[in-house]
Order: structure tokens, then sequence, then C-alpha cells
């Protein structure tokens, strides 16, 4: 196996600063950031870059943090990484707040107002409709505990700095304190990344089930596909095709839905979208299979990815009972824990487990009260809540929040039933900071622990430690369901579904050294049976990923952190090869012969190169015949459930490619859209569907690479409101190699947000690299100074390197 193809930069250039137009740079970003009007404005741009350059962070000398017991030592490397060193974890959290509340304060900002649903007081009436969707939740109201030392620091922080940072110049507000509980909040914001959709699809799977016939909503609706690559138990088969007595599209009569019709523009853009984009990995590699001896840890979390990027790394040193420990990771702005990395015993890393962690009630209404609804225990009134929504620049909004013993009203179902959501995120022991002692952990078995007892997005947890013991398990709270597996939507008014509590750290799923000596997750089901049943379905990746994953590890017999970054970055296009076979036979010399077009397409196809590279047109083809035909297909297929339900959207079902390709095999006439005289017809239409999209406008087909369509949107949140600033504040539009159900899953806003390779007490030799760097400041040289090795899949060292910057932190009257 090889490496990926190196990204190529867009044909829209991006300019790039360089540290001696420091000074131009920052008028320049003056003016425009803050409106002030480019003739005349001499004094007042110099003005202005003196307050942008006021609110970068303090780097060395000594300044004085209250709270303290001893001075605390934050040195920091070219690149702008911190390693903290202090006397104790308590002064390393203030110290840490300190650092996040100089580097990433806006950044956090957004985090908490994202999950408590305030960013319209913010930036305005363009942000109601999401705050409106996250308000329901009320998750101010959770987020309680105190995590004083640290909210303390990011204050002394944001205070010590010469000017607020820049956003808040831009936006001409001032930066509102940082409270403890919106530590929780910035950890709340992670469960509405990680799992806001998992309603979504429990609907999806509702409205199938109940308009479609049962043969057909078990065919379209699989549990897996021959693509799985579980730890543990094989690969689910996908039910068979349905006989024309279930249903026969040759003589149905026409959807009463005004559906838009297919085509390869809104294929792509269905296949495109960024919840769509999974891509997470992490695995472990006993030391019987490595060139070190020692067991490897690999992880990568895909996120959509902004800048600055959601982590920020740090080395935290401390002396605790005598002895001296250290952390080397990335923490998430807005808390003091070492999210991802290694203690020099254990190393651990996530990926987003999608098990199912909510469940849509279906409420019953009593017919006796309009304002009341049945339960387990009789009637009982709704609650109704006034949320007050600040709006900066407009009049306050009032949202009426209407709860259940199970939790919010959120929608209606394709039938009129009000419908609740129970969350996890909900509730008081679904959130807290148990990860923290990840941090001096010793074991494996103490880390899954840890893991198992940890409030946060449940996560598929990998760890290794020095003893060379590698596991799998769940982290985050795993409610006890009862009486349903709660994949659709169901009642509880009468008790017989129900969550009872939740499962105790002796009885989650755990994997300990596997007899393969190695173990992947990547968004895929991991297991089956017993296990599963306990994490249950909520929106699990396809496998195809996964399985290359496997294969590319049990492919390498002595690994090192290299390979692991090899494997992270590999975008070889396994799963897309009988697609491409499929396409190569349907353009056959006949239908060459009828259109010159599809010559050229067969030509591109066949040297496509079996890889995502930016430079290959062949590639693009063949996907977007995968995406247009799938659209062609499964349109008709669920068009009852689109005309019950407007919202319905069949790209949502994560395992489609397994019914897509038995109809496409097997061919079965009575499930052939009217339209199509022929399954070969109806396969050569989607190949021209996308010929035609691509040439529209005088376009040349040889010209539609995949780096155009793949070309990298990082954008920082103020220039997607004022485009003009892209320039100033966003990431390259490099073409990047990759895309999903492969490794290295790319796509122009979504991708890697850290790629780690490392082995616990082998840190020196640990890989490390992120998009775009430590600062959220676009003046200092460490805004971007990470990204290029990023987005060129280079290997850099996970430890910092030499000091270049020393600051002090000192308690009052400290020495």
């Amino acid at each position: 196996m090889t490496t990926s193809a190196t990204p190529r930069r867009s044909a829209r250039p991006r300019r790039r600063w360089r540290s001696k137009d420091n000074v131009a740079r920052g008028r320049r970003l003056a003016l425009l950031v803050l409106g002030v009007p480019l003739l005349g404005a001499g004094a007042g741009g110099l003005w202005l870059h003196g307050r942008l350059r006021a609110s970068l962070p303090q780097l060395e000398g000594e300044r004085t943090l209250p709270g303290l017991s001893a001075p605390v030592r934050v040195e920091r490397d070219v690149q702008g990484v911190p390693r903290i060193a202090g006397k104790s974890r308590l002064d390393l959290s203030r110290a840490l707040g300190f650092v996040h509340g100089q580097e990433r304060y806006f950044q956090m900002d957004l985090l908490r107002r994202r999950a408590a649903g305030e960013i319209a007081e913010l930036v305005g009436p363009a942000a109601l409709k999401l705050d409106r969707t996250v308000r329901v939740h009320r998750f101010r109201s959770v987020a309680e505990r105190s995590i004083q030392a640290y909210a303390e620091g990011v204050n002394a922080g944001l205070a010590a700095l010469g000017a607020p940072p820049f956003e808040y110049l831009a936006l001409r507000v001032a930066p509102l304190p940082w409270r403890p509980e919106d530590t929780i909040l910035a950890e709340l914001a992670m469960f509405v990344t990680l799992q806001s959709g998992l309603p979504e699809r429990e609907s999806l799977l509702g409205v199938m089930h109940d308009v479609l016939p049962p043969a057909l909503f078990a065919f379209l609706a699989p549990s897996g596909t021959e693509w799985d690559a579980p730890l543990v138990g094989g690969a689910f088969k996908v039910a068979p095709v349905p006989g024309p007595d279930v249903l026969d599209l040759r003589r149905a009569a026409p959807p009463k839905a005004a559906a838009q019709g297919p085509s390869a523009e809104r294929a792509a853009a269905l296949d495109s979208d960024p919840d769509l984009v999974l891509g997470s990995n992490n695995w472990a590699v006993a030391g019987a299979h490595t060139a070190s001896g020692a067991p490897l840890l690999a992880d990568d979390m895909h996120l959509q990815i902004t800048v600055p990027n959601i982590w920020y790394r740090a080395v935290l040193a401390w002396s605790e009972g005598g002895e001296e420990r250290q952390v080397v990771g990335v923490t998430l702005p807005g808390t003091p824990v070492t999210i991802v990395g290694t203690n020099a015993h254990v190393a651990w890393g996530f990926t987003n487990s999608e098990g199912d962690w909510a469940d849509l009630v279906e409420v019953e209404p009593d017919p006796s009260d309009l304002d009341a609804y049945r339960t387990p225990s009789g009637p009982r009134k709704l609650t109704h809540v006034s949320e007050r929504i600040r709006v900066k620049g407009g009049a306050e909004e009032t949202l009426e929040v209407v709860e259940t013993i199970w939790g919010p009203i959120v929608d209606r179902d394709h039938r009129g039933r009000k419908r609740a959501l129970r969350w996890v995120a909900q509730d008081e022991e679904g959130v807290n900071l148990a990860l923290s002692a990840l941090e001096t952990a010793q074991t494996l078995a103490e880390a899954q622990e840890v893991a198992n007892r940890t409030g946060a997005p449940a996560q598929n947890f990998v760890a290794v430690d020095r003893h060379g013991h590698i596991g799998w398990t769940i982290l985050g709270r795993i409610p006890r369901r009862v009486g349903f597996d709660g994949r659709l939507p169901s009642s509880w008014a009468d008790g017989a579904r129900r969550w009872d509590g939740w499962l105790a750290p002796g009885e989650y799923p755990r994997i300990v050294d596997p007899p393969s000596g190695r173990i992947w997750t990547a968004n895929a089901r991991v297991v089956d049976g017993e296990m599963l049943r306990k994490i249950g379905y909520g929106g699990y990746d396809l496998g195809a990923r996964a399985q290359q994953i496997r294969d590319d590890l049990l492919a390498i017999e002595r690994a090192t952190p290299e390979d692991m970054l090899n494997v992270q970055i590999d975008v070889r296009a396994i799963f897309l090869a009988r697609w491409r076979d499929l396409l190569l036979k349907t353009l056959t010399p006949e239908a060459l012969a009828e259109d010159p077009r599809r010559a050229e397409m067969r030509r591109l196809v066949e040297s496509w190169g079996g890889r995502a590279s930016p430079d290959s047109v062949g590639y693009r083809l063949v996907r977007d015949f995968r995406t247009t035909l799938a659209e062609q297909v499964f349109e008709p297929l669920t068009a009852p459930c689109k005309a019950a339900d407007p919202r319905f959207r069949w790209n949502r079902l994560p395992f489609y490619e397994g019914p897509l390709w038995a109809l496409v095999t097997e061919r079965p006439p009575h499930l052939l859209d009217p339209k199509h005289e022929s399954w070969d017809a109806q396969l050569l239409a989607a190949a021209d569907a996308v010929v035609e999209s691509l040439t529209r406008d005088g376009a040349r087909l040889a010209d539609q690479t995949w780096g155009r369509r793949n070309a990298a949107q990082i954008q920082h949140p103020l220039s997607r409101a004022v485009p003009f600033l892209a320039r100033f504040l966003d990431m390259p539009r490099d073409e990047l190699p990759g895309d999903s159900n492969m490794p290295r899953a790319q796509g122009p806003e979504n991708g890697a947000s850290e790629r780690l390779a490392v082995s616990p007490g082998r840190e020196a030799e640990g890989l490390f690299h992120m998009p775009g760097g430590q600062s959220g400041h676009p003046l200092s040289p460490n805004y971007a100074d990470g990204h290029a090795a990023w987005a060129k899949g280079k290997p850099r060292p996970l430890l910092p390197g030499p000091t270049v910057h020393v600051l002090t932190l000192r308690p009052p009257g400290g020495r």
C-alpha cells in the first residue's frame, strides 16, 4: 500500500501572508474587519492595527494568576504548542484555562452558545433558526457542576489581553466572562455535533416502516451489508429483493407527491451533505505486530473543520503523590481535560460510536384534557417553559418549550402525532468530566473503567498500555432499554417500553487482546449479539472504510507510527472498484457509437487510477455514476415515504449500498422505473446524466477532476458571514485527496481534525498533525503553520520542539 496523492492547490489561489508582512496585513485586516473606510483612515487603521496586535496572547515574561498555589511554567515551541508544567493538576487546570482564554476564547464562546442556543445574541437574527432548534433542550439548566479553577484561569487570560479577541472587535460586542457551567455547555456542544442526527434517522425508519410493505422495508433498510467488518461477528445479509406481489413499479400508479426529478447535480449534492461524510478512525496494533514490540495506537477524529481547529495541543506536566506525571495530546478549548492522547502508561483515542443514544417517544394525548398526555402512572399535564432568546440588533424572541417526563416535544410525525425526545445529553448522568481520570490511568483495565463512567457523547474507545494490552469499549453512558430495541419511534405510555437507568461499567461491551492482535473502528458496527443490543442502531456507517483499514493492518507485519499514518491517508478506491467495472460494462461499443461523449467518458474511467486523487477525472465520474443511479433507483421506490412526509430523505439510509447493488446485479423488471425500457437503459441514463451535468456551459469533461469537486472550504465563522474576509481568515482552497468509504474520508469541509500515532512510553517516536494551527489569531505565526503538513499527509512529531517562548504564571505575591 502506498501513501495518498499530494493535494493540489485550487485554481482560485489564496493569499498567504509571511511574518514580514505582519504590520501591513494587520492594517488591511483591521480596515476590512472593522469596516473603516479605506480613504482617510490612516490614523484609524493604525489604531485598529494596534488593537488587533493587543489581542495577541502573551507568550513570554511573567503574569500573576490568582488562585495558583505555586508558579506554572508555559513553554511554547515554534509551532506554538505549549508544555505547561506546575506543582499540581489543579494549578494546571487554571493555567490551561489562561492559555485557552488567550488563544481560543471566541471558539469557546461559540461552543457554549451553540449548546445553550444563544448565538443570535452574538451575531443577530441569522442564527435564530439554529438557536430555536437547540434551545428546546434547555441545556443551560443541565450545566451545574463547578469547574471553578479552569473558569477563573480563562477569565484571567482574557483579561490579560491588551484588547478583546479580534472577532469581538469585528462584531462590536464585548465578550462575556466564562462561567464554570460553560465547560459543561462546551461538552454538550459536542453532543449536538455528534448526535443531533439521531432523531432524523429514527424518524426516517419510522416513516418507511409505516408506509412501505414489510418486505420492501426490510430490503431497503438492512442492518448491514457484505461490507461489514466488525471485531465480533460477521457481515449481515441484505434481505431478498421483494417480488412483484409486494411492489411492481411497472404497474403502480404515479406517486401523489410532486417530488423533484432525479438529476446528477442533486445526487452529488445529497451525497456530499456534510453530515454524510463520516470518517473517524482509530485502531490498535499489539506489540507482536509492531517494529518496536510495544503496542501502537492510531487515532484520527473526523469532524467539520473550521478555523481555528477544534482541538488545542498541549503537554501537561505535574507532580502527584511524589510521582512526576505528564500527558500529551489535544484539549478542547472550554474544558480543562486532555481529550485524546498518552500519559506514558496508556494511550487512547476516539471515534464516534454511531450507537443509539436517543429515542423518539410518541406522546399519546389524554382524551379528556388537550394539555395532558398518558404516562405509565396516569395522565400528566404537559410542562410549558418560556425560553428567551436575545438577538443582537433585533427584538428578543420567546420560545415556548413543551416538556414531558421523557424530554421536550421536538416535532410531529407524518401522522401528526407529537413526539418527545429522550436523549442521553438531557440527563445529568450523561455529562461529566470523569474523562480527566484517563490522565493518570496506569493500565488498560483502569482506562476502560474510566471510559465506562464518563459522561460524554458515546465513543468507540480504543486504548493500549505499556504492559502490551490493547482493547475497545464504549466511552459514555449507555441507557438500559426495556421492551424495545430503539430502532423505531414508539409510545412509552403503558410503561412496557422505557429506559431503566444506566448500565454499570461491568455490563459494558469490552474487547481485550483479540487473537488477531488488531482492533479497528470506523463509525461502523463493531460487535453483534448481546453487545450490539446494548449499543443499539444509531446511524452506523457502511463498513467499507472499516474493512479497508482492517485489511491494511493485517497486511503490515511490523508496524511503525509511519505505517499508521500511511493507513490514515490511504485513498485507494476499493469500494468503488466494482462500480467502475459496472460503468465500463454499461459503456458498450453500441452505446459509444450513439454518443461520442460516452467514448470520452469510457477513456477517462479506464484511466481512473483507482484512487481518490485530486487529478483523477475517472474517479469523479465513477462516484457520480453511482450516486446518480442511486437517486434514479430509490426515488420511485421511496416515493410513498416522501408523499407521507416531505422531510423524508432516502440518502440518510446508511446501508443503501446493499439494496442498490442487489438491484443493479439482479435487475428485477418489476422494480425498474417505468421511464426506462430496461436496466441497461437505466444505467446508461445515469451515465449520460453525469456527463450532461459536468459539461454544461461549454465545460470540458476532461477538466472535471475530483480535486475541483473536493477543494477545501475550511473557514473561519466570520468569513462565512462576510465572504470577503475569507482571504484573510480561511485556510487555502487545496484540492484534497480522499473521500467517503476509504480511510482518508475527506470532504471540502470535513476531514481528519487530527492524526495521531503513538506507543505509550515512546512518545518521542509518536506522530501528530492537525489542520490550521495552534492560534486563533490571524496575526499569529501559528495561525496556519501546521496546515500544509496536514493537507499533504506529512508526519510531524507528537512532542513539542525546542522551547522558543517561556511565560511564567505566578500566584499573587509568589516568586
